[in-house]
């Protein structure tokens, strides 16, 4: 029986979990990671990161003696920016997916004529999210950590690193760098007018490749009973599709962890290209993953807490009851949850949360009914590029914390006018690390054959189609509503330059 051991790093914790080739979770165990925000900046400590993945590894191995270790492999969140020295020593803390302190950069790369070249080949949009922006701010603005770099890396790759001494990626995560995954090759042309040497970004690979073992020092320490290899899997988006089971053409997967993912399988050999969405291609299945990711989901559910309900002994029955106390339209009530900026599908740095009708009947719970919404409306965002492809959705999976919110999951069925199929583990993210590693190693012959050991559905929500017409006069008005102050997005950032002290804060609950 072949055993798996997945360091998996969210944005407000990191988590390990051993599974066996069966799909049994034998040890799932987390300790949190701290956040530094404020206005622009989102950044986090990748020295914590392996002290506490160093910790975590311990005690599984402690807690499971009986259980080898055959596999280790690393997921976390993309486009996050770690710098490292000749000897793998972090030189700046790093920035994290949600940080826009790149946006001029962003803007810059995007007017040049080897952008423009690599955007042919690849369709992959310039975003200040993405990780050229970012090297590209550290070279303009610490270029003494910038010099100093030997190796710019992913979350995903510094902690491969760590455990193998190996720099590499996968190429999900290259195509971040806007690599071209068909062809196999970073933009040259466009590194060199950058001055961002290729040399400096990790080799490409595919998911389910090993890279290496643990060395042998460390394993020692981690107390490792034999020698362990250290496999590619991904980022936490395209490992919780994997995780989802969704297999087949047209499933869709709604992961809402801290974000909400939403990604569906085509298996269209010619799909149209949105560039609001990523195409991802799965070669391993002839297929593609088409989707993406926003700033906040369950994030969502977090604020409204630490806001509204901080003095609540069971803080999410109390919203949960609250809201479907509500009624729906949240009597009038439009919550835009851009509270972090915007990524897919609208790509707004710049926006911002907005109540929008607030009048003076509203109360806590109309607040909280519209937050709730608006998680279903940022589903039917995306959903709504997804289709522009030819792919169409015909039901989708839930997972993540939202999922344990039933209110939320008959919302989302009732805004999508879709069923839902609550998935029976909530936490996908490992789940599919997993089955990207034993994929990888010929356990299973396909994604269907890895779902089908992996992924069980708890229960099936159908739409009320009655409350799905009136949603959809609610989705207007909340796209509407946006448009209309889109423009004041960027008045208002101009001001807060001016005027606000950009201190920053430390949050363990992102």
């Amino acid at each position: 029986m072949k055993n798996v051991m997945v360091i998996n790093m969210g944005l407000k914790s990191i988590r390990c979990i051993i599974f066996n080739e069966m799909g049994t979770k034998l040890y799932n165990e987390a300790l949190p990671i701290k956040t530094a925000i404020s206005a622009e900046k989102v950044e986090q400590d990748p020295e914590e990161w392996w002290q506490s993945a160093k910790e975590l590894i311990i005690r599984g191995v402690r807690e499971c003696k009986e259980v080898c270790i055959d596999y280790i492999t690393v997921t976390a969140s993309a486009s996050c920016l770690v710098c490292i020295d000749e000897n793998g020593v972090p030189l700046m803390r790093a920035s994290m997916v949600s940080d826009k302190r790149a946006e001029d950069e962003s803007l810059y790369i995007a007017k040049m004529d080897e952008f423009k070249e690599v955007y042919k080949e690849t369709l992959t949009d310039m975003s200040a999210s993405l990780m050229l922006p970012r090297i590209l701010w550290v070279k303009r603005n610490m270029p003494e950590a910038f010099n100093r770099t030997d190796k710019f890396m992913t979350p995903n790759d510094y902690m491969l690193f760590m455990l193998s001494g190996v720099c590499a990626t996968d190429y999900f995560n290259a195509i971040k760098y806007h690599y071209n995954a068909k062809r196999g090759y970073y933009p040259e042309k466009l590194l060199k007018a950058l001055e961002i040497s290729k040399e400096k970004l990790p080799e490409v690979l595919n998911p389910g490749d090993t890279i290496g073992q643990v060395l042998p020092n460390l394993a020692k320490e981690l107390g490792f009973n034999k020698e362990v290899e250290v496999v590619i899997s991904s980022y936490d988006a395209i490992c919780s599709f994997i995780g989802s089971g969704a297999s087949e053409d047209g499933d869709a997967s709604d992961v809402s962890g801290t974000v909400t993912v939403l990604r569906a399988l085509s298996r269209n050999k010619n799909p149209k290209n949105n560039s609001l969405i990523y195409n991802l291609p799965l070669y391993s299945e002839e297929a593609y993953i088409i989707g993406g990711s926003n700033n906040l989901g369950g994030g969502l559910i977090e604020w409204v807490k630490q806001c509204y309900y901080q003095n609540e002994v069971y803080p999410y029955e109390i919203m949960e009851k609250e809201a479907g106390e509500s009624v729906l339209g949240a009597k009038g009530l439009v919550f835009l949850p851009y509270l972090l900026g915007e990524r897919a599908p609208i790509w707004d740095d710049n926006a911002r949360g907005v109540f929008f009708g607030i009048e003076r009947m509203h109360t806590r719970k109309d607040m909280t009914r519209a937050v709730f919404e608006s998680t279903g409306y940022i589903d039917m965002d995306m959903i709504a590029a997804v289709e522009e492809t030819g792919t169409k959705i015909k039901s989708v999976r839930l997972s993540g914390g939202l999922a344990r919110i039933n209110l939320i999951s008959q919302i989302k069925a009732d805004i999508l006018g879709r069923d839902i199929l609550v998935l029976s583990e909530f936490e996908t993210t490992s789940t599919g690390a997993a089955m990207m590693v034993l994929l990888g190693k010929g356990y299973f012959s396909d994604l269907r054959e890895a779902a089908e050991r992996f992924v069980s559905v708890r229960m099936i929500i159908k739409p009320n189609m009655t409350n799905h017409q009136k949603y959809i006069y609610m989705y207007e008005l909340y796209k509407d509503t946006y448009r209309t102050v889109k423009e004041l997005y960027v008045r208002r950032k101009k001001i807060i330059k001016e005027m606000v002290d950009d201190r920053e804060v430390r949050i363990e609950n992102l």
